[in-house]
């Protein structure tokens, strides 16, 4: 634990940081010490810019997408051992990916309790109280989130508040899932309290950004306890139970709405999300990460979204090409409802679908015929931009454009799982409403009562490959965990597959999955790493409680 509790910059600025434009566009004038470094409002913003980018970079790289996708199985990766692992339910603690993603989450919590900490007692005379609240709640959003995924990830965690005395403090029992998500709950609720309602720079969160994120975490909430509000006592223990606390499905659901209200709207047309020209910090954005443009020789290694890398098939298609083993399943392939053209054709590609902004200067680029060889495999096109002559911005292992970790149709998406609550079904007009916008964008029909299948169709297909199908399965298992176990090993994994025309997806299945262990409850949460368990041989034992203060925000208020 120790050596894992970076504290990647105590200072932003002891980092020049370049972009072409927003707020990272700014290099440091400032002494690189903590007594001085707080002397204005904008060296408070500049402390809170690699929250944005470098402390989630190890996450970022292939944990994002290796569990969210890979571990639920959108993916087929035989050969990449940063995912099969996970796929096939065959990890342990020597697997590679692990340590880097605990470290990565406590880089996030190690600098944002930083930010807070300095903020609190090093900020001098010219910085604003304004100015000293929008910065600790922007550290507390991030440090918060980071929670929600060790909480969901290994159903426990560390939690602490102060970095230097943590690291002289390494060997630390962790603490409860339950108390994870809490704590997580509360620094999202600090922040939607006392964030601003807009950005003052492009990408910068904001209270609505802190609702949608918040709208995530009560559900997930919601299925790890009983009754009412959380007091330590009331976690779930039947997770076959088959419901989930409405105190918190309520809270979900005002708090989608809240986020709701603020300045987002849905992208006209999907594929725009993910074209170059709108994919930074458009309208449907609510939390990117974001990742500075330009070669890696230029900005540096921390800074950069490697991931197009990870999914480019071909040196036509992107300047690191190590994408092509690494491509969609057989399982979500078959899932794609027929008339679901859009989607699909700006997720995977398939047989003869064209991508004009891939291979341009050739004319674009026909999947299986601008090259052939493809019609055993659909590969991920959804993070696959294209080369620098294509766009003017990807060069090798740096794409130039930013992380989703929120967009609105989630938003949309869990209002209506949380209107929908432990109905069978729901014809709530709030819930068609929001749902069916995300079905009509797709070129969908409109749902006159959605189920839950429903909506658990909706989420994997509009959100693959944006790291967060394993969360949905999670949150379902904490009250249906039968029925997720069962789903797991009904996923044909690892199959083969060809382009085959009869079949209504289009591709039939050509042999069985090899290598994949059977599912079972324990494989819900992964383990820890070796290196982790070695250097805190106390996070092999029995979590504890966590003693929470009073709580500073109450969430009667908060949605008024």
């Amino acid at each position: 634990m120790k050596n894992k509790i970076y504290i990647f910059a105590a200072l932003a600025g002891m980092m020049t940081l370049s972009s072409c434009s927003d707020f990272l566009d700014q290099t440091n004038t400032y002494q690189a010490s903590e007594d001085t470094f707080f002397d204005s409002n904008d060296a408070v913003a500049q402390a809170t810019a690699p929250l944005y980018n470098y402390v989630w970079n190890s996450f970022n790289g292939k944990f994002y997408y290796s569990v969210g996708d890979g571990r639920s199985n959108n993916l087929t990766a035989r050969w990449s051992d940063y995912i099969y692992p996970y796929t096939n339910f065959t990890e342990n603690s020597l697997s590679p990916g692990l340590e880097d993603a605990w470290g990565a989450f406590y880089s996030v919590v190690a600098q944002s309790n930083n930010v807070i900490n300095n903020i609190e007692q090093k900020c001098g005379s010219a910085v604003t109280e304004e100015a000293k609240i929008q910065g600790i709640a922007e550290a507390r959003f991030m440090r918060g989130l980071a929670y929600w995924y060790i909480g969901s990830v290994w159903g426990k965690g560390i939690i602490y508040t102060d970095t230097k005395a943590q690291i002289n403090n390494s060997v630390a029992y962790a603490h409860r899932a339950t108390d994870v998500i809490e704590f997580a709950i509360r620094d999202l609720e600090y922040a939607a309290a006392h964030l601003s309602k807009s950005q003052a720079n492009p990408g910068r969160v904001t209270c609505y950004s802190a609702y949608g994120m918040l709208s995530r975490v009560y559900l997930s909430m919601a299925g790890l306890t009983t009754d009412g509000q959380y007091d330590g006592e009331n976690i779930a223990t039947d997770f076959n139970r088959g419901s989930r606390n409405t105190y918190y499905l309520d809270l979900a659901k005002k708090a989608a709405l809240k986020c709701i209200e603020g300045p987002y709207s849905l992208l006209p047309n999907y594929g725009d999300l993910f074209s170059v020209s709108t994919w930074n910090n458009n309208s449907e954005s609510v939390f990117q990460l974001q990742w500075l443009q330009g070669s890696t020789d230029a900005v540096g290694w921390g800074g950069v979204n490697s991931i197009s890398a990870f999914f480019s098939w071909s040196t036509m298609v992107g300047e690191t090409n190590w994408g092509n083993a690494t491509y969609a399943s057989y399982d979500i392939v078959r899932t794609y409802d027929p008339a679901d053209r859009i989607r699909r054709h700006a997720t995977i590609a398939t047989v003869g679908e064209y991508y004009p902004h891939l291979n341009v200067k050739n004319g674009g680029y026909t999947y299986n015929v601008t090259e052939t060889g493809y019609e055993n495999k659909c590969n991920v096109v959804k993070h696959v931009i294209g080369k620098l002559d294509d766009n003017g911005q990807s060069y090798q292992q740096s794409s130039g454009v930013n992380t989703y970790m929120m967009r609105l149709a989630e938003v949309y998406l869990n209002l209506t799982e949380a209107i929908l609550g432990n109905n069978a079904s729901t014809s709530d007009e709030t819930a068609r409403t929001y749902f069916n916008a995300v079905r009509k964008r797709a070129g969908m029909p409109e749902k006159r009562t959605i189920t839950y299948q429903d909506i658990h169709y909706e989420r994997r297909i509009e959100l693959a490959y944006e790291g967060l199908y394993w969360y949905d399965l999670l949150r379902r298992s904490y009250y249906q965990q039968q029925e997720v176990v069962n789903y797991l090993n009904a996923q044909e994994r690892n199959a083969g597959y060809e382009w085959d025309e009869n079949e209504p997806c289009q591709y039939a299945k050509t042999s069985d999955g090899t290598g994949v262990s059977t599912a079972t409850a324990a494989h819900l949460t992964l383990p820890l790493s070796d290196v982790d368990l070695a250097r805190n041989p106390r996070l092999l034992e029995d979590p504890i409680a966590y003693e929470f203060g009073e709580r500073e925000v109450d969430p009667a208020t908060l949605f008024n």
